[in-house]
């Protein structure tokens, strides 16, 4: 809807449009996988019909996010062609250093949003701003004073949670291990004590060409009897999901992931 279109009992007292509403629109898991999925198997019809509808973005990357507008056309017609779209991207060295941390002001990017648009954020995969860049916008969208709206979808972390085995009543999600394989082995040492001292499940995630050297490090620096679940390739037709102690990590005779996206978790 254009701003000169705005219905008058849109306009408080003094002129100025109401804030449209920020949609967080999950992605499907299969982003960077030599498989995708039918969308449809990923979203639900309400999400699909919910992204179709919309017209202004703020996204982590404009190309992946027309990608998945295209996926979502061929079941959900969009009502504005993509080229007519206005698509905003987060900055670069957000995603590099996180969004999280008070110093990235996101308004500039929510000039729709402040003109009375409903708009979408989107991530390359999953849930935005869950273990994504995306938190800022959300709490721009608050201090605006417009309504922010989750659309039902895939959260990797939740889904490995829940196959995992482990304790779902406390838990953490710590990001990524170091790559230095000493403060890797260090810090892994750390999330274990916190583990079986308080019985918080830890997870962790890691890139899909490093997912072989986190595999190994869990299993050698891990205390035999504590347990490791790995979800690899959530929702594809190839996800994995091993939940065993250490020790019988130990034993397997192989222990390949692939290049596939993955969660590990592990606690008591």
């Amino acid at each position: 809807m254009s701003e000169s279109s705005t219905p008058a009992h849109a306009l408080p007292p003094d002129g100025h449009p109401r804030p449209g509403t920020l949609y967080l629109v999950p992605a499907p898991l299969d982003f960077g996988c030599e498989t995708q999925v039918p969308v449809e198997d990923s979203l639900p019809a309400a999400t699909l019909r919910a992204a179709a509808g919309l017209g202004h973005w703020v996204c982590e990357n404009a190309k992946s996010a027309r990608a998945l507008l295209k996926r979502i056309d061929s079941v959900a017609p969009l009502t504005v062609p993509i080229q007519q779209m206005s698509i905003r991207e987060l900055p670069r060295e957000v995603h590099k250093k996180g969004d999280h941390g008070g110093g990235f002001d996101a308004r500039g990017l929510l000039v729709d949003l402040q003109a009375g648009h409903d708009v979408g954020l989107l991530s390359e995969a999953g849930m935005p701003a869950v273990a994504d860049p995306g938190s800022s916008v959300v709490r721009a969208a608050h201090d605006l004073g417009a309504p922010v709206v989750p659309l039902v979808g895939p959260v990797s972390l939740l889904l490995a949670l829940a196959a995992s085995g482990l304790g779902g009543q406390d838990f953490a999600f710590t990001g990524y291990l170091p790559q230095d394989a000493e403060a890797r082995r260090q810090r892994i040492r750390d999330l274990e004590g916190l583990a079986l001292k308080r019985g918080q499940t830890q997870i962790v995630i890691e890139t899909p060409y490093r997912n072989e050297a986190v595999l190994q490090a869990l299993v050698q620096t891990l205390q035999p009897n504590t347990r490791l679940a790995v979800a690899s390739g959530l929702t594809l037709p190839q996800a994995q999901i091993s939940s065993r102690s250490v020790k019988a990590w130990r034993a397997l005779p192989e222990r390949a992931l692939g290049k596939l996206p993955a969660v590990f978790a592990f606690g008591r």
